[in-house]
């Protein structure tokens, strides 16, 4: 017989419930949810053996009933030895705002918080599923906004909405505390909050231009005498270089590390910025220099899937064995397809995972060796 539930563990169900559904319920509106649980009250054996017990768990529910927002279903009892009872029996919570109140003040302040955002956000939107979805999944963020955060969400929201494609750059913005720092620390929620009222990928402003780093290894090339350099990336194109060589290395330390190479310049190609040397028209054949792991090699494979004709360095099976003592594992490993890689690139990533998704860091090479196999004396 299972043992009668105490009100504590009403609460413990209600806050696991309001943690596992609470966001879409904010997010919907829904009322109709419900919480309802057999309460197994005490056998009159069980109350013989303990009446103390029995008679402090049946005024736990009584004063439950009178303090909390919920429904308690009594059971008449006549029992040979102790006459009859009045027992709880089963108690129902209806709707999120009382089964937030039952799982505690805090959560309940919380929840109601976030509702009251939510259903803001909805009317300021509008309706539909996809506005539903997109509130679900950010509620998190929303709820960890300040009360002044959430009004500058509005105004935001508001001005992109009957300001489309403006043009203005974030600095530009009329609304007062938006600045720069403000939307970068937002802008995944603002996007997705605005392309559901304008049915558009971005907020119409002017973005700045991503910057590349670049170093000439050739003084002959160096533009204005300038070898080392952090310049807008159509700026960049602009320039009328004509390199012998183009080195794209994932690692800036390697970038920086690079010694004078006649013909050649060398770009900085880390954090998957390789779209960005896909804009440049004199980088469209290059020697490219990843971590051996299966995120190198997707880098490599994004960077001939955007036209350019790229041979790779270091990243074979011969350099990964020689340092088989510098590996270290791969804790996310990519999955993706990767059909653009050549047979040994192919053999070299299978490797990688057959030796336990294990990783050869670019750093981690020596320097004498990485030149050699680069081809620099």
């Amino acid at each position: 017989m299972s043992a009668p539930v105490s009100v504590d563990r009403l609460r413990e169900r209600a806050r696991r419930l309001l943690l596992r559904d609470g966001n879409s319920w904010a997010a919907t509106g829904d009322e109709a949810a419900l919480l309802e649980l057999p309460l197994h009250p005490p056998s009159e054996r069980a109350a013989l053996a303990d009446p103390t017990a029995a008679r402090a768990w049946t005024d736990s529910w009584l004063r439950a009933a009178s303090e909390l927002p919920i429904e308690v279903s009594w059971i008449s009892r006549n029992w040979a030895r102790l006459g009859a009872q009045e027992l709880p029996e089963r108690v129902v919570v209806r709707g999120p705002g009382r089964i937030a109140a039952v799982a505690g003040t805090a959560q309940a302040h919380d929840w109601l918080a976030l509702r009251d955002r939510l259903l803001a956000l909805r009317e300021l939107i509008g309706p539909g599923d996809d506005v539903v979805l997109a509130l679900r999944s950010h509620a998190r963020t929303i709820a960890a906004l300040s009360s002044t955060d959430v009004e500058r969400l509005h105004g935001v929201l508001r001005w992109l909405r009957d300001n489309p494609a403006s043009g203005r750059a974030v600095r530009e913005l009329p609304i007062r505390g938006v600045h720069t720092k403000w939307i970068e620390a937002r802008r995944g929620l603002v996007e997705a909050l605005h392309r559901l009222m304008s049915n558009e990928p971005g907020l119409g402003l002017r973005e700045p231009t991503p910057l590349v780093r670049m170093r000439v290894l050739d003084e002959r090339l160096a533009p204005g005498g300038l070898t080392d350099l952090s310049v807008p990336v159509d700026d960049l194109a602009a320039l009328p270089l004509r390199p012998e060589r183009v080195f794209v290395f994932e690692n800036l330390a390697s970038v920086l590390a690079m010694p004078p190479v006649p013909g050649a310049v060398v770009l900085d190609g880390g954090g998957h910025r390789v779209h960005l040397i896909a804009r440049l028209p004199w980088a469209q054949e290059v020697t490219y220099w990843g971590d051996l792991d299966s995120h190198g090699f997707a880098i490599l494979h994004r960077l001939r899937a955007l036209g350019v004709r790229s041979t790779s360095a270091l990243m074979d099976t011969e350099t990964l064995l020689a340092h088989r003592d510098l590996w270290v594992a791969e804790d996310s490993p990519s999955i993706a397809a990767l059909p653009l890689l050549t047979g040994e690139e192919e053999a070299t990533l299978r490797r990688l995972g057959s030796e336990g998704n294990v990783r050869l860091e670019q750093e981690r090479i020596p320097w004498p060796y990485a030149l050699a196999r680069l081809g620099i004396a």
